[in-house]
């Protein structure tokens, strides 16, 4: 893997991923020093670490040009990257594939949203007064692209060995959940499994129509299986819905 093992970035590098410095109060400041506390983090760019809590709701209305999607971007991958690694350690008869569909559960919104707001994530976001006003303290989506990109500004400000870190301590308690608890599953991959098993075909995704303003989009897509559509079911992402929806199908479809 292409990530520097425990190297954090220049000053000079980490400056180039933050296009506009922005006044941290001083209130702010003691309360991102005490969420670097609880959470086992030492922040040197403080900066860095507001700007991950900054959802793009908010910028228009502070008059910032930069938010936290790029950092989330980042964090993606360094959280795909060590969730795939302790699943390969852990899971030395595993195939591939069952590798592939474990991680998918584990890195999944729910999972994530949930493990956002153990740590208190909600209580930091910066969010735009329309985005606020409509619960986006409490929106899985925001909670959990919240975490990957908190997991982006602690590999810039302190290297991959503190995101590893702070990423294992999180993901391998649900690692053991999601083999524990079955319930917990990956709804494409056995929806598609079982017509490949059942009808010999694959799943058909289709998308009925979108609503809301682009900060609070919410998707509606239905399924296709052997003919029978099931939903539309809603998410506020087209992976969330077409979860919900080969959920809803594959239920029925389990019970027949």
């Amino acid at each position: 893997m292409a990530f520097p093992q425990g190297k954090p970035l220049s000053a000079s590098k980490k400056k180039e991923r933050i296009t506009a410095h922005v006044f941290i109060d001083p209130e702010r400041k003691k309360t991102l020093q005490a969420f670097s506390k609880a959470a086992g983090l030492k922040f040197k760019n403080p900066d860095l670490l507001n700007l991950a809590f900054t959802h793009r709701s908010s910028c228009n209305e502070v008059g910032r040009k930069d938010n936290n999607e790029r950092l989330e971007f980042l964090g993606d991958s360094v959280l795909g990257a060590v969730t795939a690694s302790l699943l390969y350690g852990k899971l030395p008869e595993k195939s591939e594939g069952e590798l592939a569909k474990i991680k998918s559960v584990v890195v999944s919104e729910e999972i994530l949203s949930g493990i956002a707001l153990e740590n208190g994530i909600d209580r930091m976001l910066i969010l735009g007064k329309g985005e606020e006003q409509t619960g986006g303290r409490t929106k899985k989506a925001i909670l959990a692209d919240t975490l990957e990109a908190l997991i982006g500004a602690v590999y810039l400000d302190s290297g991959f060995k503190a995101a590893w870190n702070f990423v294992s301590r999180r993901i391998a308690p649900e690692i053991v959940k999601v083999l524990e608890n079955r319930s917990a599953q990956d709804y494409k991959s056995l929806l598609q499994e079982y017509c490949q098993r059942v009808y010999k075909s694959y799943p058909v995704y289709s998308l009925v129509k979108r609503s809301g303003p682009e900060h609070d989009r919410l998707f509606f897509i239905q399924v296709t299986v052997n003919g029978e559509s099931y939903g539309p079911c809603t998410g506020h992402s087209k992976k969330a819905a077409e979860q919900e929806a080969a959920r809803l199908a594959w239920e029925k479809l389990a019970r027949t």
